[in-house]
């Protein structure tokens, strides 16, 4: 069995995609372009700051892409303190409490800012279940690159085979299987246009990947 466990933040352990989406929407208004949702939907699971880069060099935008950040995180953060909508998704609580009571090692490896997981984690008091937080934003490089589950298996303390990674995008698989580690991709009504085909595993309900059923899973696949 796995000895450590390494959770994406966004569409994983905490809904907030919606508030992320009006967040870009408002700045994207701000500086007047149109984003068609299909591009909008190639970004999941890459850095703010990699997202404005891209968006400045297609839209050709004469602002710098930290201003766009900082535009974006701005809003977010309006949103983050009024919209009574984010919330937990459905029985995540129950698996990281699960994985503690077992003995697993969890990790955050998340592409938001380390400010946004501070806030999801204050609000949901979730440090107490988890041994390290990353963030991909303060890394030379974000998903599908493997350096953010490289560096989130080395803070577990355990070798790469004996860590997985729970992923809900595209280059959030990407990312984890380009590390090694094996991937279980979490598609929920809340992940659309993401690819799960490079997925070690694909569940839609966490009871699938309870401790006891996880390691029973595996057992039978050996």
């Amino acid at each position: 069995m796995f000895k450590a466990a390494l959770f994406d933040m966004d569409g994983v352990i905490v809904d907030s995609e919606p508030l992320h989406y009006k967040a870009y929407y408002q700045m994207f208004s701000d500086v007047n372009i149109e984003v068609p949702d299909d591009l909008y939907a190639s970004f999941t699971g890459q850095s703010t700051l990699e997202i404005c880069e891209s968006l400045k060099s297609q839209f050709k935008l004469p602002l710098g892409a930290q201003t766009l950040v900082d535009i974006k995180r701005h809003h977010f953060k309006q949103l983050f303190n009024s919209d009574t909508s984010l919330h937990l998704l459905d029985g995540v609580l129950d698996l990281i409490k699960d994985y503690h009571s077992h003995g697993m090692t969890l990790v955050l490896a998340s592409s938001a800012s380390m400010a946004n997981i501070n806030r999801i984690f204050e609000r949901f008091d979730l440090d107490r279940y988890f041994v390290a937080k990353i963030s991909g934003a303060d890394l030379k490089a974000s998903k599908p690159h493997p350096e953010i589950f490289e560096k989130a298996a080395e803070l577990s303390g355990h070798d790469a085979k004996d860590c997985f990674v729970i992923e809900d995008s595209t280059n959030g698989i990407a990312a984890a299987k380009a590390a090694g580690i094996y991937c279980i991709g979490y598609d929920s009504l809340h992940s659309e246009d993401q690819d799960y085909s490079k997925a070690d595993l694909v569940v839609s309900d966490f009871k699938a990947i309870r401790y006891d059923a996880l390691a029973k899973l595996l057992s039978t696949a050996s």
